[in-house]
């Protein structure tokens, strides 16, 4: 039988006297020596996961982190050509075209030309806009912030900025001051995850996100935007943070949640039906009585 990537207990340990050692023995055996540079890290690393000591994914995450303290912005932006930024002066149908056909969640918002970023639009702000009865008066009255970025910036930097700032996209210019491009925190946490399935994926659009079942619980998909789940069971969880019951749960327990992690928030308690070492997929959801 092949081995997986946990540790494991051979059939004569007496002929292995290694493999009785606890997991955290051999780990700390491992990493004896202080590594000197980058590359000797990662062969310890490497070294750690073909004897059994870090699975598979957990290497790969930590060679993902290890690369985002070295790569630049420059190396994972969208560049300009490839931008989907919307025009100041557009009708409001016609940036709601744009937005469904582009399947972005956020956009920046251009003057004149593309140099002239005026500020960043999410769509759900621009459909709120566009439903209100004293809805605004211009696209002006939307826009949040645009944080400039140079293509320099390394990733990590921008990492920790990102979080503390509940910002999730830049603008990157070039020495010029020009826009280079835009880079997005979806971009930064692939080099660290690998890659991330897109929120408007059209098998997600497909699928049902929330599903009842016989007992009365529900099962709902980690990427139900929180405005889906409020208004399927009227509930006001705010959206202004996070986008999606993942988000919003994960934020409440402070880290990436395991399988069969339970929490209760409102009146819904929440236990996580399947979760990767990457991101949570699926919860069962009770509603709880008053």
């Amino acid at each position: 039988m092949p081995e997986d990537d946990s540790t494991y207990a051979p059939e004569h340990p007496e002929k292995h006297p290694e493999k009785r050692r606890s997991w955290l023995d051999r780990l700390s055996s491992a990493f004896s020596g202080e590594p000197t540079s980058r590359d000797e890290l990662i062969a310890l690393l490497r070294d750690a996961q073909s004897d059994g000591l870090i699975a598979s994914d957990t290497l790969r995450m930590m060679e993902g982190a290890i690369a985002v303290s070295e790569l630049t912005v420059g190396d994972v932006m969208i560049p300009r050509a490839q931008m989907v930024s919307l025009p100041v002066q557009a009708k409001f149908l016609d940036l709601m075209k744009q937005v469904v056909e582009s399947g972005h969640s956020r956009f920046p918002v251009h003057g004149d030309d593309k140099d002239e970023i005026l500020g960043i639009l999410l769509a759900k702000d621009l459909l709120r806009g566009v439903v209100a009865d004293n809805g605004p008066g211009s696209i002006h009255e939307l826009l949040r912030p645009a944080v400039l970025i140079p293509e320099s910036k390394k990733l990590n930097v921008l990492l920790k900025e990102f979080r503390l700032s509940r910002n999730h996209m830049a603008i990157v210019v070039d020495e010029y001051g020009g826009v280079a491009g835009l880079v997005t925190i979806e971009d930064v946490l692939e080099q660290i995850v690998g890659e991330i399935d897109d929120e408007h994926d059209e098998a997600e659009d497909e699928a049902n996100l929330i599903l009842a079942q016989a007992d009365g619980q529900y099962v709902v998909d980690a990427l139900t935007p929180i405005d889906d789940f409020n208004e399927t069971f009227g509930a006001d969880f705010p959206d202004d943070e996070y986008d999606t019951v993942g988000g919003l749960v994960t934020a409440a327990i402070g880290h990436l949640p395991e399988t069969g992690e339970e929490l209760t928030l409102g009146r819904f308690a929440f236990r996580v039906a399947k979760a990767d070492a990457r991101r949570v997929h699926a919860f069962h959801v009770g509603v709880l009585s008053d």
